[in-house]
């Protein structure tokens, strides 16, 4: 199913399509209308100019904030952050081609004048995170609509690390990936992150604990050759298989779909 297109339209061109004429009983369109009716048609196939929507839901026994962010310097979404309660769920709508990520913050109050949250913090100091990424670690469901092939591709990843559990799933049939596993009741001490009550809230890549370039694939780390997993990898790959572990996780990792259809991000699914 797709959405209303995502097309602009000059005032000359909107007034000529909405042209009608009286035939008969009830209105019908004019010759005009069905001409610049055919030119639409046309410019949506040409352009795949039909958005996406994406469901977000919140099934965590307490509330989170999801944030999106916009890849590749693209313009950001109508939401880049909003609060969802448990149970409920929100609509955020991305225009063909856009690539880009969600997350969600947990622990998050303003107590200080400015949200700040646990896990996953924006930095922003508000609600909506207005361009800015998630401070790892953090779960990532990446999004790139409308790729090779007529394609979207997508993926749960643990590169950045893991703050709670996730899903995606495709509304039209194709596989759904997810991570579903508990990861801050496994993680080592080294990769820990805890709240002042002592709790593991989240569980660092060895990248980004670590800062070494066999764990963050740099240097002369830097292909699939010479980066393979490593066990603080594995730990994140036994608990989720279908998620991203490290930067050449693909073969088992990436997902895709016809483009144009409709996806439901699920938190704590």
């Amino acid at each position: 199913m797709v959405t209303e297109p995502n097309v602009m339209f000059t005032p000359t061109f909107k007034y000529f399509c909405e042209k009608e004429e009286k035939v008969g009983r009830g209105n019908k369109f004019s010759m005009e209308a069905k001409g610049c009716f055919a030119v639409f048609l046309a410019l949506v196939s040409i352009t795949g100019a039909f958005s996406t929507t994406f469901t977000v839901k919140n099934n965590c026994p307490y509330t989170v904030w999801p944030g999106t962010l916009t890849g590749g310097g693209g313009s950001q979404l109508s939401k880049t952050g909003f609060e969802l309660a448990p149970g409920a769920s929100s609509s955020v709508d991305a225009p063909a081609g856009w690539s880009g990520r969600f997350f969600a913050r947990t622990g998050c109050s303003t107590d200080s004048g400015r949200l700040t949250c646990a896990t996953a913090d924006c930095a922003s100091g508000a609600v909506e995170c207005n361009g800015a990424g998630a401070i790892p670690p953090a779960t990532l469901l990446e999004f790139k609509l409308n790729g090779d092939g007529g394609k979207d591709f997508y993926d749960v990843s643990l590169v950045d690390g893991y703050n709670l559990p996730a899903s995606i799933t495709p509304k039209g049939g194709c596989s759904s990936t997810e991570c579903r596993s508990n990861i801050n009741s496994i993680c080592p001490p080294q990769l820990s992150v805890k709240d002042g009550g002592g709790s593991v809230v989240a569980c660092k890549s060895a990248c980004e604990a670590l800062r070494e370039p066999q764990y963050c694939c740099t240097g002369s780390f830097n292909t699939p050759q010479t980066c393979p997993p490593t066990d603080y990898s594995k730990i994140f790959k036994d608990a989720c298989p279908q998620a991203y572990s490290y930067a050449y996780d693909d073969a088992s990792s990436t997902f895709t779909c016809a483009a144009g259809g409709n996806y439901d991000i699920t938190f704590c699914p």
